[in-house]
């Protein structure tokens, strides 16, 4: 088989995980959009309470996101992956036979506490080769996003067929059916591997969290998924006084998604092609501040507003996770994308509970409006974030005769003499070296034929 070509193992690994994803991000989110109007009924019912609904699964994401990584590498992928699920279907569960908030609340927390994300990555970097790995991830990500615009759009339009009662129980469906998928169609690894560009390792966590350009980038996504949650506590409400009933708002999400999706190609191309990524993560958070400002002003605007506001989102969303692997450090990838997880949780847990809060005591314009303010101070403290180099990985293999100290630490010599090779780290117990090149200074064939030589 060609080293180019993906084995069946890998085609199996990377479709199967790329759908359990997507299953659960539709169980996730086909209830934003729709919560803030069904919850009204509700005993108990708030904007407070309802924000806290909405957003306290990711608190118990946020929660457990790092420990079900840990004990993943302790008693397998597999089962973690089947707890979470579970427990993912038993508060989808919960939460269709709920009629006060309170019992909504605990469904939504022990959905939350199916913190599988760092599991999956895990998972799918056992099962792939190391030189396929950022084509394997990035399908991943592309089935999120995927699941994220039909979610959006289809929640509304199911919920006016099903009930939001009925929505809980299509997502429990949907959780057994990646239970399913996990059993039948995902191989089971032939062990459980570290990876320092998919696993966590808790040596690196220090580093990770003290990084101050990391930092910069965790309470980006942290601000990101915080104004998304708080703003759609608000927005189905205008969407409905402005004359879109509830199945037609499904309509309105797919189309500012979608055309915010194609508006930010061109973006993300510039930014990595043009090597101007700072530039655009002021770029996004300044569409972000533009088009709440401009959903603040109702009427038209509403339409308007979204749309720019998911040109921003979807622009943020692609890049952060880039920059992320730019700046971290080669044997603290893993861990970077950790935190940057569960940072994205934290963040959509803060922004249910204060919107909600703002909600209650202000109103849906202040909402709007402070949302617009906290991404214009975030703009403006992203000036002094110093844009990562641009750098490119390569994974290889050690050869068998390469596993001792002193034969390492000769290779690591010989590949930081070549041109452009900017970082190398070995993993010896799992025969793998981690490069970090500059592909615009590099000496590609002295690179090659190292490499060759010391196979």
């Amino acid at each position: 088989m060609s080293r180019d070509t993906l084995s069946s193992i890998e085609v199996r690994a990377i479709s199967g995980l790329a759908g359990l994803y997507g299953l659960r991000m539709l169980g996730l989110f086909m209830v934003l959009p729709v919560m803030p109007l069904l919850l009204d009924d509700f005993a108990g019912a708030t904007p407070m309470a309802i924000g806290l609904a909405i957003g306290i699964y990711g608190f118990t994401q946020a929660l457990l996101q790092l420990p079900f990584g840990w004990l993943s590498d302790r008693f397998g992928r597999k089962p973690l992956i089947y707890l979470g699920l579970a427990l993912f279907a038993l508060g989808s569960l919960v939460a269709a036979q709920a009629d006060t908030l309170v019992g909504m609340v605990l469904g939504r927390a022990l959905q939350g506490m199916g913190a599988i994300a760092s599991v999956l990555m895990a998972l799918l970097a056992d099962l792939t080769r190391d030189e396929k790995r950022t084509q394997a991830m990035a399908t991943v990500g592309i089935s999120i996003g995927l699941a994220f615009i039909a979610a959006m759009a289809l929640g509304p339009w199911l919920a006016g067929w099903l009930g939001l009662s009925g929505l809980f129980w299509l997502t429990a469906v949907l959780s057994c059916l990646g239970m399913l998928v996990l059993w039948r169609w995902v191989p089971s690894p032939a062990r459980v591997r570290k990876h320092l560009d998919a696993g966590i390792d808790p040596v690196q966590l220090k580093r990770v969290v003290s990084h101050p350009q990391l930092l910069r980038l965790d309470f980006s996504i942290l601000l990101l998924h915080l104004l998304l949650t708080a703003i759609f506590i608000a927005v189905p409400g205008l969407l409905l006084e402005a004359g879109w009933s509830l199945s037609q708002q499904g309509f309105v999400y797919l189309g500012s998604m979608l055309l915010g999706f194609v508006a930010m190609i061109p973006l993300i191309i510039l930014g990595e092609k043009g090597q101007k990524m700072k530039a655009m993560l002021l770029v996004g958070f300044a569409l972000l501040a533009l088009g709440l400002v401009i959903l603040a002003q109702s009427g038209l605007g509403l339409l308007l507003g979204l749309w720019i506001f998911f040109i921003g989102f979807n622009l943020l969303e692609a890049s952060l996770p880039s920059l992320i692997s730019k700046q971290a450090p080669v044997q603290a990838k893993g861990t970077a994308m950790g935190v940057y997880s569960t940072s994205q949780f934290l963040g959509a847990f803060l922004g249910g509970v204060l919107g909600g809060w703002i909600l209650s005591n202000w109103g849906s314009d202040w909402l709007l409006w402070c949302a617009a303010l906290a991404s214009g101070l975030w703009l403006l403290g992203l000036l002094g974030f110093r844009a990562p180099r641009h750098l490119s990985s390569r994974v290889f293999h050690l050869p068998e005769g390469c596993r001792e100290n002193h034969q390492l630490a000769e290779l690591e010599q010989q590949l930081q003499q070549i041109r452009g090779v900017e970082e190398v780290v070995f993993l010896a117990e799992e025969a793998t070296g981690y490069l970090k090149l500059d592909r615009r200074q590099l000496d590609e064939d002295e690179l090659e034929k190292l490499l060759a030589a010391s196979h």
